[in-house]
């Protein structure tokens, strides 16, 4: 958070001297180039989209530092890591846009400062400076930054032209911007005539001291961990670490000794021929080192038990936590000076009402006067109107006589009651000096309870919101019951139908298995029928080739041998058939009938026995024929039906899986 604010104090400088109309607002295109830079210098990812994305509602008119604080924390400052840039560079960029604009010289040219030094002036002032906008600088921390380069210059403070400048115009006692600081600081008014290098030598080590937290720095002789020699170096001591270099332009850093709250220094007796001596023991080492002088010695082993102290108590930078102290006796002395003007003001109050009954007090004796004076002159008159009248005068005036006593005893009594009231006075003063204290130990309690009250009644609120999404989610849970039992149930059904469906498949399964198996059978027994018509075929050609040979003229013979012949032939070639084919005999052939009317009409053949043989052969042939094509259809069925079986068992199969 404190590097968060620091940040933003030198971007403020920044987006304000980019705001040319001081309206409040920047074009868009100065905040991409601003944008940019920052996150060069801050060494972290750009992207150029973000900007584009976050204003794309205005891509025309320019962008309010309310509009712009949104990108500059999520894009830019969320992602800074400490240690991980420069912050010397971030100023500079900063510096560079703002004081184009706003630093200017003196009216007459001269210049006591230098660019550098200006810089680093306006760091200091940026640091300094409190936390509210726009930034200014209290007297007293102006005081403080000028009695501090005063003290390096060797420089006698004079704090009569601070004074003085301050009291010029009574609106600068609450604070006076960075531009009139160097303003006054360039008026020659802090140097009195002192050369520019030393101004810039003083204005450099309070730079460092304030904004690089260098607790001490300077030349000190330090033993070596190996060899043992003393060398001389260039010592710089911050609060978590104390470095050295081999010259004090820093250039080659020899080593560095982190200090932490288990580390410690202690002073050494002279020996080895050094003098003034002192170590810093760490955990891991002991590092032993030679001052100059003893006051030297001192101020080092004072600046590192500092060093140590900040990081037992869990500091990073000592002038921060100064900063911060000022800050609280300042506020401190606001509040003792407000309760004081309090104090006063209610005393006043108070001797205001006691001047009022004084007032009142001196009214009753002068009333008291006006009466014993308005008494004597009747008196008076009396005595004139009744001196003819001597003994009812006598009388008359003894009577007055006691008159007078009875009213000197009533002033007595009336003086006793002034005194009386003068007592009652102090007592209700009293008495409001309680009822104040008690009227503020009442308003105090009325706060306390309003706040409790308010508390109460987020309380409340918050827990009827979580009631009312607690109801919610109760009536979403039942109603996602009510559709999931639904879907169960659904579910279920069609569990159930495909449950029968499968029943019924499996059925259907069964039964073209069996039809499949008969079909199988069919189709075997048709294999073996045409196995057999096709070496009846055979045979039968044969004996057509046979008989189908003509008969010579002088080869007439009688009916009997001829038809006896015929019938050995058939006979002896039957025999064969049956021979060459007895298992086609044992399960009957269909072309039987064909065969039994060719032998009887071979045996009842007449003499024209070549028309007889052409016809038998005709018909034979026309009935082997009607044979393969019954044959052939038959497996052309049975094949059909291997393919439907196949066919739905394919489906079947696929629904079982």
């Amino acid at each position: 958070m404190e590097l968060r604010n620091e940040l933003l104090k030198s971007i403020w400088y920044a987006f304000t001297a980019l705001d040319v109309e001081k309206s409040g607002k920047v074009s868009k295109s100065q905040l991409k180039v601003l944008s940019h830079n920052l996150c060069t210098v801050l060494h972290i990812p750009h992207d150029p989209v973000a900007l584009e994305e976050h204003f794309r509602d205005d891509d025309d008119g320019p962008v309010s530092s309310q509009g712009y604080m949104p990108y500059l924390n999520r894009y830019i400052l969320d992602k800074v890591e400490e240690g991980a840039f420069i912050k010397e560079n971030f100023d500079e960029l900063c510096w560079t846009l703002t004081a184009k604009k706003n630093y200017r010289h003196d009216k007459n040219g001269n210049c006591t400062l230098s660019d550098r030094d200006a810089f680093r002036l306006w760091c200091l002032f940026n640091f300094l400076s409190e936390d509210r906008y726009p930034l200014v600088m209290v007297p007293d921390e102006v005081e403080y930054l000028l009695k501090k380069i005063c003290t390096d210059m060797n420089m006698e403070w004079c704090a009569g032209e601070l004074d003085d400048f301050f009291s010029q115009d009574p609106l600068q006692q609450n604070g006076i911007t960075v531009w009139v600081f160097l303003e006054w600081v360039n008026s020659g008014r802090l140097t009195r005539g002192t050369e520019k290098d030393t101004v810039t030598m003083a204005i450099q080590e309070v730079y460092q001291e304030i904004i690089e937290d260098v607790l001490k720095q300077g030349y000190l002789w330090k033993k070596g961990q190996l060899r043992r020699n003393w060398t001389e170096r260039w010592f710089i001591l911050k609060p978590s670490i104390l470095s050295y270099y081999v010259s004090e332009d820093r250039k080659e850093k020899k080593g560095s000794i982190p200090l932490d709250r288990n580390c410690c220094v202690e002073i050494l007796s002279d020996r080895d021929g050094k003098r003034c001596m002192f170590c810093v023991k760490t955990p891991s080492r002991t590092y032993e080192m030679s001052a100059s002088d003893t006051k030297q010695r001192q101020e080092w082993t004072t600046a590192i038990q500092t060093a140590i102290r900040l990081q037992a108590e869990g500091k990073k930078s000592l002038h921060k936590d100064l900063k911060q102290k000022r800050h609280d006796q300042r506020a401190l002395r606001e509040k003792q000076k407000a309760a004081k003007e309090e104090e006063l003001q209610r005393l006043k109050q108070l001797q205001e009402e006691k001047e009022r009954k004084l007032q009142e007090l001196e009214l009753l004796k002068e009333a008291q006067r006006q009466a014993e004076t308005l008494l004597k002159e009747e008196e008076q008159r009396r005595k004139q109107q009744h001196e003819e009248m001597q003994r009812a005068l006598e009388i008359q005036l003894r009577q007055a006589e006691q008159a007078r006593a009875s009213m000197q005893a009533e002033m007595v009594l009336k003086e006793a009651e002034a005194d009386r009231q003068k007592k009652r006075i102090r007592e209700l003063e009293d008495m409001q000096k309680l009822l104040e204290e008690a009227l503020h130990a009442e308003v105090t309690a009325r706060q306390e309870e309003e706040a409790k009250r308010y508390a109460q009644t987020r309380l409340l609120s918050e827990e009827e919101d979580k009631m009312k999404a607690l109801m919610q989610l109760k009536e979403e849970q039942e109603e996602l019951i009510i559709k999931t039992q639904r879907e169960k149930q659904e579910l279920r059904q069609e569990m159930d139908n495909k449950s029968k469906i499968l029943d019924e498949a499996q059925k259907q399964l069964e039964e073209v298995r069996v039809n499949r198996q008969r079909a199988d059978q069919d189709v075997m027994a048709a294999q073996r029928k045409l196995r057999q018509a096709s070496s009846h075929v055979k045979h039968w050609n044969v004996q057509m080739n046979r008989l189908m040979h003509p008969i010579g003229p002088g080869d007439k013979r009688p009916s009997s041998i001829v038809g006896s012949g015929f019938r050995g032939t058939i006979g002896g070639q039957k025999d064969g058939r049956v021979k060459s084919s007895g298992k086609s005999e044992e399960k009957g052939d269909a072309n039987e009938p064909g065969k039994e009317n060719l032998h009887r009409s071979l045996s009842n053949c007449p003499s024209n026995a070549s028309s007889v043989v052409e016809m038998e052969t005709t018909a034979l042939n026309g009935q082997l024929k009607r044979n393969s094509m019954e044959m052939g259809k038959s497996v052309q069925r049975a094949s059909t039906e291997d393919q439907e079986d196949t066919q739905e068992d394919t489906p079947t199969e696929e629904l079982m899986r």
